[in-house]
């Protein structure tokens, strides 16, 4: 019993730290927690130094121009881009027409291939030839009426009036129908528009004019050549023969209702018809005339029209036809940067093809080509582009 006491005051001696062991233990637990205290404060900071990074950086790009490459579609609407990239497709259609030119066989001219204008021309040849039928019709049946005056006595062989009778009938549906070639005249002929629009096409005819205009007879729409007296005069010539043999004509239309209106019997039935047959013809031919407007002198007017044609189809006798398709466009290129400023790229793309036909639609020639220039750089602040390109544009060689 005595031993227990000893034995529990030993262990109690012996679980009691001592000094040194105490403030060791305690320096591990204090750096341990020195430890955990310095990582977190350290990732945190790391953490507040990354967001002012990215605040700052916003805050930068927010201040500074948005930097962008965009290829404007190519286009000759000058509201899409401006008329910045019509100057590549300019340049481009002078250099298609030099080559045109170079092809047009030696010694031949050509006409460009309207539809308007080929209708017009074939309009006024249809009027001008019924004009120049019709004065003979007349002529023709003055002769044939006079002799029917002349033959109408008692004496006369009842066959002759017949043949004059059965002539004088057909006339009328003639005339008629030369009536209707005036409206041709009223239709409303028109080209529909391509993409590339008409003022590209018009461009490029007027290069080929400008680089061989020797060789170009006609350019199609436009002026015709109303000024020239020589195609008007003709035209007024006949017409006026024809007013003149309706005139003649008329006068003898009368002594055949005098006698129609003296006679009796069969005879009465004879002038009758023979006057109302001939009455027709008249309505014909002044209903025609009538219908070439000749007293006004506008667009609406058939003989205006038909006078302005037959000049141009004169001209054009015996050209070739160049038939042509075409396609132009232009690119536009901007790019912006902080530091290099803007600048400009303008590109161009031509595709052509065409046709060269005789008069009677044999084919001379055929071919197609295409154009695609480099990009000229236009710096904005005036310098990279040179003066020749904001001069003028690169003269083409002219070719007779």
């Amino acid at each position: 019993m005595r031993a227990l006491p000893a034995l529990i005051a030993l262990c109690c001696i012996a679980a009691t730290p001592t000094p040194a062991q105490t403030r060791s233990e305690v320096e591990a637990a204090k750096n341990a927690l020195d430890l955990k205290l310095y990582q977190a404060t350290a990732q945190r900071e790391a953490e507040i130094r990354k967001a002012t990074a990215e605040a700052e950086r916003a805050e930068l790009l927010a201040r500074l121009p948005l930097a962008e490459s965009k290829a404007l579609p190519g286009t000759v609407n000058t509201e899409s881009f401006g008329a910045a990239g019509l100057v590549k497709a300019f340049d481009l259609a002078q250099d298609l027409a030099t080559e045109v030119c170079a092809a047009l066989p030696a010694g031949r001219t050509a006409t460009i291939y309207d539809p308007v204008s080929t209708q017009g021309v074939v309009a006024a040849r249809l009027v001008n030839d019924g004009l120049r039928h019709m004065g003979d019709d007349l002529a023709r049946q003055n002769d044939e009426l006079q002799k029917f005056i002349d033959l109408h006595a008692p004496q006369a062989p009842p066959v002759a009036r017949t043949l004059s009778l059965v002539g004088l009938a057909v006339v009328p549906a003639t005339i008629k129908s030369l009536a209707d070639i005036a409206a041709l005249f009223r239709t409303n002929a028109a080209v529909s528009s391509l993409g590339y629009g008409e003022d590209a096409r018009a461009m490029f005819i007027t290069s080929l004019a400008k680089t061989c205009p020797a060789r170009i007879a006609g350019l199609g729409p436009g002026y015709l050549g109303e000024f020239d007296p020589a195609a008007h005069d003709k035209l007024m010539a006949r017409v006026r023969a024809v007013v003149a043999q309706k005139s003649a004509y008329a006068g003898r239309v009368a002594i055949v209702q005098e006698m129609a209106a003296s006679a009796k019997g069969e005879a009465k039935k004879d002038f009758t018809a023979v006057a109302a047959a001939a009455g027709a013809v008249i309505k014909a031919v002044d209903a025609f005339i009538e219908s070439l407007q000749v007293g006004e002198a506008s667009e609406k007017s058939p003989a205006y029209n038909a006078a302005r044609y037959l000049a141009y189809g004169e001209r054009t006798r015996g050209a070739l036809v160049l038939d042509f398709n075409l396609r132009l466009e232009g690119m536009t290129i901007m790019k912006q940067n902080l530091f290099t400023g803007q600048h400009l790229r303008l590109s161009g793309v031509a595709l052509l093809w065409y046709r060269l036909h005789e008069t009677n639609g044999t084919l001379v020639a055929a071919n197609s080509i295409r154009r695609i220039s480099a990009p000229v750089t236009v710096d904005l602040r005036g310098a990279a582009a040179g003066s020749a390109f904001w001069d003028a544009s690169p003269p083409g060689p002219t070719r007779p």
